[in-house]
């Protein structure tokens, strides 16, 4: 559901290869931090309980502010948080004007520390909201909404930890999946070799270009260390980001092990397809040596094209105005 979800809100996105999001004048959407002040009643989440899902009380009037609906924290974490309780999902602009949310019937949608679900685009806003309608009666699945989790992230953890995430994906240049190369004189490893210099070489030269570093590759399984350079013209670029670009970036790189494939995605050097053949790029080998695992690697290849899919499509939707 969430694969189907994903490429429909990605037909909507034009991506441009010409724009590059690197450059210091790349367009910047403005913060959004104000809090709107709620009319209506609200969804919220608990994050001091993990009571089910409470469903308004059978007496209750729907023109009472205090209604509310509190899901426990667990929807963040992955497990079915209780039956579909609303009929309707709408979007509308927030009161303040600054930015859009998702209404579900007559609540708005809150973060799970109970701020205003507040979108810097329509176009994000709509794909979260169905995300919400194709829940099922039966429950409510939180795997089935990566849109919804990686714009709590943006909101509620990339500002209170903004300097950990960036030190963290810097940490994680010196391991980066595209630094490593197998060895060139051993039988084993020479055909991978080739088919590394052949598809991943082309990305390294744009690194090269785009920071002005050439980087290093090795052949070690534990990693390797960048030129310092390279890595201050990371950060540089990591401080530039915007709440949502951040989480997107962080979320790539969790998936792809790679903050290298991350950049290239928010940079526009490469699309969805490009990056997940380069992150898949030795095991589909061994799988066209050894053959496919069924229920071991279509499994992993349909997660990480929904997670590398969420993420790109949650930063085109994001610059969306």
């Amino acid at each position: 559901m969430a694969a189907m979800l994903i490429g429909r809100a990605f037909k909507s996105v034009r991506v441009v290869r010409a724009r590059s999001f690197c450059t210091a004048s790349a367009a910047r959407q403005p913060d959004s931090d104000g809090q709107s002040s709620e009319s209506s009643s609200s969804f919220t989440f608990d994050k001091e309980t993990e009571k089910p899902i409470l469903v308004k009380a059978p007496n209750a009037r729907r023109n009472n502010d205090s209604d509310s609906v509190t899901m426990p924290t667990s929807f963040m974490t992955g497990s079915i948080v209780g039956k579909r309780f609303y009929k309707k999902v709408t979007t509308r602009e927030a009161d303040d004007g600054n930015g859009w949310t998702v209404m579900l019937d007559y609540r708005t949608l809150k973060t799970p520390s109970k701020r205003a679900l507040k979108l810097p685009s329509l176009a994000l806003a709509k794909a979260i909201a169905a995300e919400w309608e194709y829940q099922l009666a039966e429950g409510i699945r939180p795997f089935t909404m990566p849109l919804m989790k990686l714009a709590c992230t943006a909101l509620e953890r990339v500002p209170l930890t903004r300097p950990k995430i960036i030190e963290h994906l810097l940490r994680k240049i010196h391991q980066d999946l595209v630094f490593f190369r197998a060895p060139e004189d051993n039988d084993l490893t020479s055909d991978v070799h080739e088919v590394q210099v052949e598809r991943i070489d082309p990305l390294l030269e744009w690194v090269e270009t785009e920071f002005g570093i050439k980087p290093k590759v090795y052949s070690s399984i534990f990693g390797g260390k960048q030129d310092e350079k390279l890595v201050k013209a990371v950060e540089a670029l990591l401080k530039k980001t915007n709440d949502g670009e951040l989480a997107s970036i962080d979320a790539l790189e969790a998936s792809a092990h790679s903050v290298v494939i991350a950049l290239g995605i928010y940079c526009g050097k490469l699309q969805i397809d490009d990056a997940i053949k380069l992150i898949r790029l030795e095991e589909d080998l061994q799988v066209d040596k050894w053959g496919l695992v069924e229920g071991g690697h279509d499994i992993d290849i349909a997660d990480l094209k929904v997670q590398i899919s969420a993420a790109t499509v949650f930063l085109a939707l994001s610059r969306q105005n």
